[in-house]
């Protein structure tokens, strides 16, 4: 809609010497050309007065208009009856209440006005609070309207905000006027309603009805009236008076539009988490290291999808199966079998021919058969191959390229068959792991004293308890737990396979010929031309293990009269003996580390330039290495902005993350939990440093109170996040949040107390979710 100077003002200041509005102007008889000086708020009520909404009287002190004592004090008798009856006196700016922004609750209004003198005074009240923190000064009319006692108020929205629904409206009722609602002073009913007003859910569900069903409907069809007249869903304050409930007239006290609609998935949006590949990539990642760990992984996944027979080819040709949102890995969990069906009775049907289901069930029976065999030969090749890498230093540029070109490869192979090992070999839960492998060998390195820090390249099979990152390595266990010792190891890293884990199906018909020998999972050539013979009888994973010079270091202690020629060559030579899914995995992480340094190496070789090699993209560095210049904005490009890990199940939205809703805690019929999760009420996450709204203001500051006071307003822009203890969801701080897409969330128990100034939290506006500590 069009308000009164949506310029602040400047052409209504420019017109005041051609034309003097009149000191009042009843608001009945306002015209959208007067409306120019009455502020949006009054022009609002008066355009839904013409359409026949239930509006109260009243009238305006329009911006710019003389005082005119007589006039006023004329207007105020017939309103007040002389002084018998209070008045509300509030706001009618030109800023507020318009499509772009609402600033609710920031302009002055004053309640249960009686008396000319407090009339006057009120007035003053309000146009000084034209004055904004910011030291501008906004133009203000002014809206005078007779007191109304209500027994319930609150806020009807014609859509749902916190949802981005359109189809469901959204009402929040308290005890008398809306006013103690819409300040954060108190939390109402909420009651969620269907366009024709049927009710879907009440929260909390043990809550007084303070509305009936036929209030109700009337509401919903006040929200279809008022959308029909602004031309879109509107944010209004009502109020139903008498004394039964039920048996009150309603009435409409303010009717703005929704300024901030929460982003809502497109219909047959991807559901996405992080899932298993946050076993292989828990941290936020850089674009390089997109390139090197999450794409291969995409592509062995893929291939694994495609030879069982779990996913139709075509849409694995056109849909990752592993992707990433703000540098953190996320997998598809419905092609990973991770989700449940949309519609469990349909799974249950499957339409192909028997003897399409048989051959299936045929070619995926012969790979489980095939596949520890070719587990096997798999690692053996990729052992041969890291072997003969020699140290990154002597590597000239176009060798280096080629190595990474190799670890890419090899890694898609690895990734195909982990998946496929993990999904058709059933092992016990007593097998020996990966991790628990490392454990032994720490416990080892560190009784003969050597520092962590040299520990992997005595022992590669460490690096199974650390994370790739181009970054540095992160931190080795403390203290090894007793299970970690070879008589007591237990258990697995990673997910038992199961029915809902990758590569589901057994007998999906959509599984190409058999070729248990595809050359996606076998190992690709390597690029030097002294490489083993594949014809060579190929190692176990119970073969010793040549140490690779890329993945040791000349500088390591000596540890036995053995190992002083080759010191790697003690513990390195003792590759452990896994299962196929575990040493395969353990291979992963090999190759990964020698990309890291590979990498290292090159932004070495880049100097000062070298600091950002992380910022670049495979396909660039790759053309650097073989001589090309570096790319000309590479100065200008930026790492990943630090932001919490991703929800455990999510959509995108125009690439905004919005989280799988949990159901209401049963208890309370809300989302709040002892863990910290509130309701969230404007959708969006961050991490950030908490902060109480007193001293110095950290840069990243999560403001944590109380009660969401409209006081606190000039304070959300800028913030991270905003967290209290109460609130609504239709209150105007909430509702600024929004605006100013600042992650919000109410109803946080004891979050005061619980989240002191100073410490670090992560905040989940839509689902709520407030958690310690910083993002990774």
């Amino acid at each position: 809609m069009t308000t009164l100077d949506e310029r602040h003002g400047g052409d209504a200041r420019e017109t005041e010497g051609a034309f003097r509005p009149a000191a009042t102007v009843p608001l009945g008889q306002l015209t959208p050309e007067q409306g120019r000086f009455a502020g949006s708020k009054a022009a609002n009520l008066a355009r839904a007065a013409r359409a026949g909404l239930p509006v109260l009287p009243g009238f305006v002190i329009p911006e710019g208009a003389g005082e005119g004592p007589a006039g006023l004090r004329h207007a105020w008798e017939d309103l007040s009856d002389s002084g018998a009856l209070p008045l509300v006196v509030r706001s009618s700016s030109p800023q507020e209440d318009t499509q772009e922004s609402s600033l609710a609750g920031q302009f002055a209004s004053v309640l249960d006005v009686l008396g000319w003198s407090d009339f006057r005074t009120a007035v003053r009240t309000v146009r000084d609070s034209a004055h904004r923190p910011d030291g501008s000064v906004a133009p203000m009319a002014v809206l005078v309207q007779p007191m109304l006692r209500a027994r319930v108020g609150g806020v009807l929205f014609g859509a749902d905000p916190v949802e981005g629904r359109t189809d469901r409206m959204l009402v929040s009722a308290v005890r008398g006027g809306p006013d103690r609602l819409v300040s954060g002073e108190q939390a109402g009913t909420n009651y969620w309603l269907s366009r024709r007003g049927r009710l879907l859910r009440t929260e909390p569900p043990t809550a007084e009805a303070l509305l009936t069903p036929s209030e109700l409907r009337q509401l919903a069809r006040l929200a279809r009236r008022a959308r029909q007249v602004s031309g879109g869903p509107q944010d209004i304050e009502f109020g139903f008076t008498g004394g039964e409930v039920g048996g009150g007239r309603l009435w409409l006290f303010q009717s703005r539009p929704i300024t901030a609609m929460a982003v809502r998935p497109a219909r047959g949006a991807r559901l996405l988490g992080p899932g298993p590949v946050a076993e292989t990539l828990p941290d936020q990642l850089q674009p390089l290291e997109e390139d090197l760990w999450v794409t291969p992984m995409a592509r062995g996944l893929t291939a694994a999808l495609d030879i069982a027979g779990s996913a139709p080819r075509r849409l694995l040709r056109t849909v990752p199966v592993v992707t990433t949102v703000g540098g953190w890995a996320a997998a598809d969990l419905r092609l990973l079998g991770m989700a449940p069906p949309k519609r469990r009775w349909l799974a249950l049907l499957n339409p192909a021919p028997g003897a399409r289901r048989l051959g299936a069930a045929w070619r995926v029976g012969r790979l489980t058969a095939a596949l520890p065999g070719l587990a096997a030969d798999l690692v053996a090749d990729v052992d041969r191959g890291l072997a003969q890498v020699p140290a990154p230093g002597e590597l000239p540029g176009p060798d280096l390229a080629a190595q990474l070109r190799w670890t890419r490869a090899t890694l898609v192979s690895l990734h195909a068959q982990e998946a496929l090992a993990g999904a058709l070999l059933h092992l016990p839960p007593t097998s020996r792991t990966a991790a628990g492998a490392a454990l032994t060998a720490l416990t080892e390195t560190r009784a003969l004293g050597i520092p962590d820090e040299q520990a992997a390249a005595v022992a590669p099979t460490v690096l199974a308890l650390t994370a790739p990152s181009l970054r540095g390595r992160g931190s080795l266990p403390q203290k090894p737990t007793p299970e970690s010792t070879p008589t007591q190891e237990k258990g697995s890293n990673g997910p038992s396979p199961s029915p809902n884990n990758p590569l589901p199906s057994r007998t999906s018909p959509n599984g190409p010929s058999p070729n248990t020998h595809s050359p996606t999972l076998t190992s690709p050539n390597r690029p030097s031309p002294t490489r083993t013979s594949a014809n060579n009888p190929p190692q176990t994973p119970t073969s010793p293990n040549p140490a690779s010079p890329a993945l040791t270091s000349a500088n390591t202690p000596s540890l036995t009269p053995t190992s002083l020629n080759h010191p790697s060559h003690a513990l390195a030579s003792r590759t452990p003996s896994l299962p196929p899914r575990e040493s395969l995995r353990l291979r992963i992480r090999w190759v990964q580390e020698l990309q890291v340094r590979l990498v290292r190496e090159a932004a070495r070789r880049l100097g000062p330039d070298g600091d950002r090699v992380e910022l670049l993209r495979w396909p660039e560095l790759a053309a650097v290495l073989d001589g090309e210049p570096l790319p000309a904005d590479l100065h200008a490009r930026v790492p990943q902005p630090e932001s919490p890990p991703l929800p455990d199940a999510f959509r995108l939205a125009d690439g905004t993350v919005v989280a799988e809703r949990t159901e209401p805690d049963p208890g309370t019929g809300t989302g709040t939990d002892s863990k910290g999760r509130g309701n969230g009420v404007s959708g969006g996450r961050a991490v950030g440093t908490v902060w109480d709204g007193t001293g110095p203001r950290p840069s990243d500051a999560v403001l944590v109170v109380r009660t969401l006071d409209p006081a606190l307003a000039p304070h959300l822009p800028g913030l991270a996040a905003l967290v209290a203890q109460t609130g609504s969801p239709l209150s105007h701080l909430a509702v600024l949040a929004r605006e100013f897409g600042v992650p919000a969330v109410v109803g946080a128990t004891d979050a005061v107390r619980r989240y002191p100034p100073g410490s670090r939290i992560a905040v989940d506006g839509t689902t709520g979710d407030v958690r310690t500590g910083d993002a990774r």
